[in-house]
């Protein structure tokens, strides 16, 4: 009975500095998708995020109350960054007046660290921290002073969060390892996805779409994400002569994100592969939605990767993945079981993984079967939602034995 009256009483202030319609990486996928199902368990939402001009500065979303606050561009990130933590603080303030009492503030990266820790203190709130990612991972190190800079923000984050959640066990040693945060203090709670996101849509001209990408002859892989060094793409492009050879050309690799894809193209050059890509650039949800059900491969070649939600995204739209055996995605595919995974920067290893996908339909098939029942299991978010908010519920238990 006693958690039962934690949990109706319980209100969150979720600090994030992306949410829909403002889409920049996991992050707004990630918190668009928990909160509601903690609204589903009785939970009050309060959402601080960056505005955008099409949406409203103040308004309800699945159960969710959210405040959008203006942030004036800048050429310096971290001006813009130190502006928006400014903004948020003005907000979480006015809030604070507002609403009376939190009980938990939850803090989404480093980037709204500054107005977390202020807010905290301000109200004498815990604090719940979840890392996405961090700046020693990416880059397999710290090198210059920009990324020095970055994991000091994140470690002053850390060091401030009552508890600490991050995706993956890969993610927890990593905190341990580059922060020396204590290992009783992190607590690993898997990304999710709603599978029936990913539906077929019944008006759905499936050939004429295809051609958009591919010949009717050509099988399709595709990579999707950011278009950054960790992600991998320079492995995937130079692993497809193996694969395009064995397959005698019959193979379009098609390369969808936004960003600066000019290194990559000038890759695809070089390898002699030009014709058999296609960069798209930005492709909406809707479209990329569609290009999945016509895909015959997806692969995520990471060099970093705490988790890989593109991974859920492929399981959802029954594609088979071939991923590398970095970070997270390898905690996330099961090799031979819900996918294929090879060795991290490795192309040919990972072109015998696309080999073995495209070669072998029926056990591309079961890989498809087994990863969308995986997904019921182990990446469901009213689940993950309950594994959220137990951590709530110690903290406010916690919370209420110590003197501030």
């Amino acid at each position: 009975m006693h958690s039962q009256k934690l949990v109706t009483a319980m209100k969150i202030l979720v600090l994030a500095w992306e949410f829909p319609p403002r889409i920049v990486g996991g992050i707004a996928r990630h918190v668009a998708e928990l909160y509601p199902e903690l609204v589903q368990q009785g939970y009050e939402i309060h959402l601080i995020t960056v505005a955008t001009e099409e949406s409203p500065s103040q308004e309800m979303v699945d159960g969710i109350h959210i405040y959008r606050v203006p942030v004036p561009p800048s050429n310096d990130f971290f001006q813009w960054v130190d502006n928006m933590n400014r903004a948020m603080e003005q907000r979480g303030q006015a809030l604070f007046q507002e609403q009376k009492k939190f009980d938990v503030i939850h803090a989404h990266d480093w980037l709204v660290g500054d107005v977390a820790i202020n807010l905290k203190h301000h109200g004498k709130i815990p604090l719940v921290v979840t890392i996405h990612a961090t700046e020693y991972g990416r880059y397999n190190g710290l090198y210059n002073d920009t990324q020095r800079y970055i994991a000091g923000k994140e470690g002053i984050l850390i060091y401030n969060g009552w508890r600490v959640i991050v995706c993956s066990n890969y993610m927890r040693h990593e905190l341990e390892r580059a922060f020396g945060t204590p290992w009783d203090k992190i607590d690993v709670i898997y990304n999710g996805i709603r599978p029936e996101k990913k539906h077929r849509r019944p008006d759905f001209d499936y050939r004429n779409f295809r051609r958009k990408f591919a010949e009717d002859g050509e099988k399709i892989v595709y990579y999707v994400g950011r278009m950054t060094y960790e992600k991998g793409i320079s492995v995937l492009l130079t692993a497809a002569p193996q694969v395009l050879e064995a397959l005698n050309d019959q193979v379009k690799f098609v390369i969808i994100g936004g960003g600066n894809t000019d290194r990559l193209k000038q890759l695809a050059w070089n390898l002699g592969i030009w014709e058999h890509c296609f960069f798209t650039g930005f492709m909406s949800d809707e479209d990329l939605d569609k290009f999945q059900t016509i895909a015959d491969c997806a692969v995520f070649p990471s060099l970093y990767e705490p988790f890989g939600i593109v991974a859920l995204e492929s399981f959802a739209a029954r594609v088979p993945v071939v991923v590398s055996n970095t970070g997270g995605l390898a905690e996330v595919v099961r090799h031979h079981s819900t996918g294929i995974v090879t060795q991290t920067n490795n192309p040919d290893s990972l072109a015998h993984g696309i080999l073995e996908i495209l070669s072998n339909p029926s056990l591309a098939k079961q890989l498809v079967e087994a990863a969308y029942k995986d997904l019921g299991i182990r990446f469901n978010w009213s689940k993950l939602a309950k594994e959220t908010a137990a951590i709530y519920e110690r903290v406010v238990e916690e919370r209420q034995t110590v003197e501030w």
